[in-house]
């Protein structure tokens, strides 16, 4: 299979049943913030599924920010993923450009898993200065990729839970909840 060359993507072992393949849709303008994003967003993937257990994870390079949801929207339409991570940087310029970018992003990356049933997790820093941008990708104020990761791992296995559970089977003090503070294992899941 040939790829556009502005695109690379990788998967990374065959996906087992249960466990969940996920695309990372990630912008290369802004790449000094976008870069570590990607890298903390693949490490808090291999985090909970190390390379050897198998679950597929894609790697896609968007030209911008804006781009993201139609690349998202490809990744869904594929049917080879159970969700996405949107990585990318919008940084305040001059005019109230950034303003209008990043509110289409947010937008059509909302609209899409509502329309889809599909998680797409928003992992872009919007910042007035690139040192605003600098300390949520990786800084003082931690890193937004593996934050969106976790959302969406989150995400998917509440979706798993919740799929896989008749109505009527759900216990009355049913909660799927994790915390900052409470990294306690989803269902079914040991750490």
């Amino acid at each position: 299979m040939e790829t556009h060359p502005t695109v690379r993507q990788s998967s990374e072992g065959h996906a087992q049943p249960g466990l969940p393949r996920v695309c990372i849709i990630v912008s290369r303008y802004n790449e000094s913030i976008t870069g570590p994003m990607r890298t903390a967003a693949v490490a808090a993937f291999r985090a909970r599924y190390p390379a050897d257990v198998g679950p597929v994870l894609g790697v896609v390079e968007a030209p911008g920010a804006f781009e993201l949801t139609t690349l998202a929207a490809a990744a869904i339409v594929s049917g080879a993923y159970e969700g996405v991570v949107t990585l990318g940087c919008v940084i305040r310029g001059e005019t109230d450009h950034d303003r209008y970018i990043s509110q289409a992003i947010a937008t059509g990356l909302a609209n899409l898993t509502i329309q889809t049933g599909i998680p797409v997790a928003f992992g872009v820093i919007t910042a007035n200065t690139p040192e605003q941008a600098l300390a949520r990708a990786g800084g003082k104020k931690g890193n937004k990729g593996a934050e969106a990761m976790d959302a969406l791992l989150d995400t998917i296995d509440a979706m798993h839970h919740l799929y896989g559970s008749a109505a009527d089977s759900i216990p009355a003090d049913f909660v799927i909840s994790r915390t900052s503070t409470d990294k306690a294992a989803a269902p079914g899941r040991s750490t």
